[in-house]
C-alpha cells in the first residue's frame, strides 16, 4: 500500500515540474510586446532535448497587414456578373433535310432551316469593377457580349441590372452601367509603370465564389502574339485567375487596379500559373472613347506588321534589328498611297521610336482619322521619311478551312503543299495564282517551328514569287536551309515573313 502511494506521489510531482517548464516560459512570453516574444521550446524527438522555436520575424505581420488593407480597400468596388442568353437549337440530330422529310415529316424553311427548334437559357459568370460614382463598370467583352440579361452583385449583397454602354472585341474590354447610390469606386493606377516582379492581388468570382482574393506577381509586361486579341499588350501574372475572374481587377500594393483580368493559358481549363489582364492605360482609353461615342474609333495604316527578329534581319540583310518590320501593304489604303512597301522597317512614327508592333498599332490606333501621321522607315539600308493620312480602320475578313486538294510533299520542311485552283481560290478568298496553298504541316518539323498552318498561302520563297507547287521547289532548291529561307506568307488578310531554318 505504501508502496503504491510512493508512486503516484512521484507521478504527480513530474507532472507538476514538466507543467511548470512549460506554462512559465508561455506566460511570460505574454506579457512580451508582438516581435519581441521568447523562443517557444520544443523537445527533440530524437535525442529528447529542449531546444528553442526560431522567433517569428515582425515583418510577417506587415507583409500581411499590407495584403490585408490592399483587399480591404478594392473589395467593395468589385461586382459580380450573371449574364444570361437565350439560344436556339434544332431538336433534330443533324438536321440533314432528307432526313427530316423522312422520319418527321418535316420540309425545311425558305431560308434554309432545320424544322423544329427549341430555345433555353445559358448562363454565365463573370467579374466587374466599378470605376465611376455613376455605376460605370468595367469588364471583359467576352462576359458580356450578346447576352440578353445582365445582372449585377454588389461587394454589399445589393443586385441591380446592367445595361451595356459599348464593347470593344479588338481588346475585349466592355462597359456596362447600373444605377445605384453610395457605390463605391476603385482608383485606377498607371500600368505603365508596372514591372516584373511587382506584387499584385487578383479580385473577382472564380467558379462563382464571389470577392475571392488570389496573390502573385507580375510575370512579364508587354505580352504579346498570345491570339486572344487584336490589340495584345497584356500583363502577365501568376495570381490565379480561373473561370469566372474575368473582368476583375488586377491590382498593385498601392490598392489601385492595374489590369483587367481577361484570359489564362491552360491545359485543363483551369489555372495553371500563367494568366493575362489588359493593361488599365488601355482599358482606360477604350473606356473614354466608349463613354464618349458608344464605340471605339481606330486609326488605320492598311499594312500588316510584325517584329523584325535578329533571323529576318539577317536573311534581309538589314543592319539594325530595331523597329517594325512591313510584311503587307494594302492595294489603296493610306500606306499604299503614302508609297510604303513590303519589307520597309518603320523606326519611328509621329517622332516617337517605334520598337515594338504594338508600339506602331498602338500608336496609329490612337491616331484620330484624317490626321496626318510622319513616318520615318528604313528601306534597303537607307533611312526615309514619308508622310501618310491616317483612315479609319475597316473589318477584316477571316480565313476559313482549306481543303487539301492534290498535296505534293516537301518532307525536308514537314509541308504538303497544292497549286491553288479556282475552285479552292474562290472558296477560301484568295486568287488564282497568288502563291501556293499549305495543305498539312508536320509536327515538330521545320515549318511547325515558325507556325506555319495549314490554310497559309505561299507567296514568296527568298524574294521570288512562287505561283505554283513547281515554282515553290525550283525556288527552295537555289535557297540555303542551314542559313535560312525567308518565305512571305499569307493567312486570310494577313501577309507575314518567317524564316525556315534547320535547328
Amino acid at each position: 500500500m505504501g508502496y503504491r502511494r510512493l508512486l503516484v506521489v512521484l507521478v504527480l510531482s513530474l507532472g507538476i515540474i514538466v507543467l511548470t517548464g512549460v506554462a512559465v516560459p508561455i506566460l511570460l512570453n505574454q506579457g512580451l510586446p508582438s516581435g519581441e516574444q521568447g523562443p517557444t521550446v520544443m523537445v527533440s524527438a530524437a535525442e529528447g532535448k529542449q531546444e528553442p522555436l526560431p522567433a517569428i520575424p515582425p515583418e510577417v505581420n506587415q507583409i500581411s497587414e499590407a495584403f490585408r488593407a490592399v483587399a480591404k480597400r478594392v473589395k467593395p468596388a468589385v461586382v459580380a456578373i450573371g449574364v444570361s442568353q437565350t439560344v436556339e437549337q434544332p431538336t433534330v440530330p443533324g438536321g440533314a433535310d432528307e432526313f427530316l422529310r423522312r422520319f418527321f415529316g418535316v420540309e425545311p424553311d425558305e431560308e434554309g432551316g432545320r424544322g423544329p427548334t427549341r430555345k433555353f437559357r445559358r448562363q454565365g459568370l463573370g467579374s466587374g469593377v466599378i470605376v465611376d460614382a455613376d455605376g460605370y463598370i468595367l469588364t471583359n467583352n467576352h462576359v458580356v457580349a450578346e447576352a440578353d440579361k445582365i445582372t449585377v452583385r454588389l461587394a454589399d449583397g445589393r443586385d441591380f441590372e446592367a445595361k451595356v454602354i459599348g464593347t470593344d472585341p479588338p481588346t475585349d474590354v466592355a462597359v456596362i452601367q447600373i444605377k445605384a447610390e453610395r457605390l463605391p469606386v476603385a482608383q485606377l493606377g498607371n500600368s505603365d509603370k508596372a514591372e516584373v516582379g511587382d506584387l499584385v492581388l487578383a479580385i473577382g468570382s472564380p467558379f462563382g465564389l464571389e470577392q475571392t482574393v488570389t496573390f502573385g506577381m507580375i510575370s512579364a509586361t508587354g505580352r504579346g502574339g498570345v491570339g486572344i486579341t487584336d490589340y495584345e499588350n497584356f500583363l502577365q501574372t501568376d495570381a490565379a485567375i480561373n473561370p469566372g475572374n474575368s473582368g476583375g481587377p488586377l491590382v498593385d500594393m498601392r490598392g489601385q487596379v492595374i489590369g483587367i483580368n481577361t484570359a489564362i493559358a491552360s491545359r485543363s481549363g483551369g489555372y495553371m500559373g500563367v494568366g493575362f489582364s489588359v493593361p488599365i492605360t488601355l482599358a482606360a482609353e477604350v473606356m473614354k472613347r466608349i463613354r464618349e461615342t458608344g464605340h471605339v474609333v481606330r486609326g488605320w495604316l492598311g499594312v500588316g506588321i510584325q517584329r523584325l527578329t535578329p533571323e529576318l534581319a539577317e536573311s534581309m540583310k538589314l543592319k539594325t534589328e530595331e523597329g517594325v518590320l512591313i510584311s503587307q501593304v494594302f492595294e489603296g489604303g493610306p500606306a499604299a498611297k503614302a508609297g510604303l512597301k513590303a519589307r520597309d522597317v518603320v523606326l519611328e512614327y509621329n517622332g516617337k521610336p517605334m520598337k515594338t508592333s504594338y508600339d506602331l498599332q498602338s500608336a496609329v490606333a490612337w491616331t484620330k482619322p484624317g490626321t496626318p501621321g510622319a513616318l520615318v522607315i528604313l528601306r534597303d539600308g537607307k533611312r526615309m521619311n514619308l508622310k501618310v493620312e491616317v483612315e479609319e480602320r475597316p473589318s477584316r475578313p477571316e480565313l476559313a478551312g482549306v481543303d487539301k486538294g492534290g498535296p505534293a510533299e516537301m518532307k525536308d520542311l514537314g509541308l504538303e503543299v497544292a497549286n491553288l485552283t479556282a475552285e479552292t481560290a474562290q472558296r477560301y478568298g484568295y486568287r488564282q495564282g497568288q502563291g501556293v496553298l499549305i495543305t498539312d504541316v508536320e509536327p515538330g518539323s521545320v515549318a511547325s517551328m515558325v507556325n506555319l498552318k495549314r490554310g497559309m498561302l505561299i507567296l514568296e520563297v527568298a524574294r521570288q514569287k512562287v505561283t505554283s507547287v513547281t515554282e515553290l521547289r525550283q525556288a527552295m532548291k537555289k535557297a540555303d536551309l542551314a542559313k535560312g529561307i525567308p518565305l512571305l506568307v499569307r493567312a486570310g488578310d494577313r501577309e507575314t515573313f518567317v524564316v525556315l531554318r534547320k535547328r
